[in-house]
This record gives structure tokens, C-alpha cells and sequence, in this order.
């Protein structure tokens, strides 16, 4: 199991708020989504709460969240918890989901978003861009993330990120199979013109086109592994 960068085993109990499961939870899902932790490894409730200096009750809890979400597979006969493997299938079914829900978040946010969520956009895909031309990998990562968060949040529909929350850590690892970023990035500053824009049938278009480029480009990452 990976540390943290400076060598030490992540003590999850002081960071952030909310429940402790969920800060747990929050923590493998990061290291699933990154690939710190790999498809096909099994993890184990004794070690992870030893290592997040937990019991293992939240421990526990996370493991079944995770489970609900599609990222881990417990193994009540054999023992211990696999991390899940997206097949081709996975991958066709989460990209029609996004196809569905994103095309009206985007559709949606350039009717409703105001100045300030517009603002935090462009800081977003400014952040981005910043962290390409730095080879900051993780860092353009976290930023197409939050990009998307924030328009589903623009698009002011409460169903949409309540919708796609279950799906949150296979959306992640999604997001982090992507080599093609200078397309993204181009992508997301258009998108983010048409939301500015208030073009509600412009921003639905490119939303639909980025999430069929994406589709095609995880694709043929699956084919040629």
C-alpha cells in the first residue's frame, strides 16, 4: 500500500470532515482512481486500518461504499477485497451515462450558471492549462475533474451530481485515462465560451462531442492493452 509523499502512512482521521468512513472511503478511491492502487489487487481490512490509523469499522463501512460503487469486490469466502477491473463493457455503460447527464448539465449551466461559477470555470481550465505546460500530470487531472464538477454544479439541477455521485470513483479513473490533453483542454475552453456565452445549444454540442472523443480515446487505450 502506497504512503504519502513524504513517507508516512496518511493519518486520514485529521483531514477534512464528515464522518470518518467517508474520509476513508475519499482516500482508497483517490489511490484506486490514480492507479497507486492497480486493478486486480487485494486489500485487506487489518492493514489498511493499521495503515490509515483507523479501526476497522470505517474501514469497513468504506469497503462496502466502494463496493456500492462499482470500484471493489469483497470476497466473503476467500477473504480480503479486489479492486475492481473496467472492462469494455464497464467503460461503454459509464460513457452512456455521462453522454446522458453531461449534454444537460451543459445544456443547463449556460441557462443558469451566474458570474461567480463562470469565473471558477475559467480559474479551472486556467489551472489546467498551467499544469500541462508544468508536467504537472495529477495536477491537470484534479483540474478536468473539478471542471466537469463545476458544470454539473452550474447546471443548478441537484439530480445530476446526485445521479453520477454513486459513479464517482469509475468517473475519476475515467478523467485519469486520458493522454490526449491538449484536445481536452481545447474542449473544456470552448465549452466554458459557450456556458459564458449563454448558448445553451452550443454547449450541448461540444459537451456531446468531448464525451464521444473521450469514448473513442479510453476505447482504443482498452483495445491496444
Amino acid at each position: 500500500m502506497a504512503v504519502d509523499a513524504a513517507g508516512d502512512a496518511p493519518d486520514v482521521r485529521h483531514r477534512g470532515s464528515g464522518p470518518l468512513r467517508d474520509r476513508v472511503r475519499d482516500e482508497l478511491r483517490e489511490r484506486i482512481a490514480d492507479g497507486r492502487i492497480e486493478p486486480g489487487q487485494r486489500l485487506y481490512e487489518i492493514a489498511l486500518a493499521a495503515e490509515l490509523g483507523v479501526s476497522r469499522l470505517p474501514v469497513r463501512e468504506a469497503i462496502r461504499m466502494l463496493e456500492s460503487e462499482g470500484m471493489v469486490s469483497v470476497l466473503p469466502r476467500r477473504g480480503g477485497v479486489l479492486v475492481r477491473q473496467l472492462d469494455r463493457e464497464d467503460v461503454e455503460n459509464l460513457f452512456d451515462v455521462r453522454e446522458a447527464l453531461e449534454v444537460l448539465a451543459a445544456r443547463r449551466a449556460a441557462e443558469r450558471a451566474d458570474e461567480v461559477g463562470l469565473a471558477e470555470l475559467r480559474r479551472l481550465v486556467t489551472t489546467a492549462r498551467e499544469a500541462h505546460r508544468a508536467g504537472d500530470a495529477p495536477g491537470v487531472d484534479a483540474a478536468n475533474t473539478a471542471f466537469h464538477e463545476q458544470v454539473h454544479q452550474l447546471g443548478r439541477n441537484p439530480l445530476v451530481p446526485e445521479m453520477l455521485g454513486p459513479l464517482t470513483g469509475r468517473l475519476r479513473w475515467l478523467f485519469r485515462q486520458n493522454v490526449e490533453h491538449e484536445r481536452v483542454l481545447d474542449d473544456h475552453e470552448r465549452l466554458a465560451r459557450a456556458l459564458a456565452d449563454r448558448d445553451a445549444e452550443k454547449a450541448a454540442e461540444l459537451a456531446l462531442a468531448h464525451i464521444r472523443a473521450s469514448r473513442r480515446m479510453v476505447l482504443a487505450m482498452l483495445r491496444d492493452a
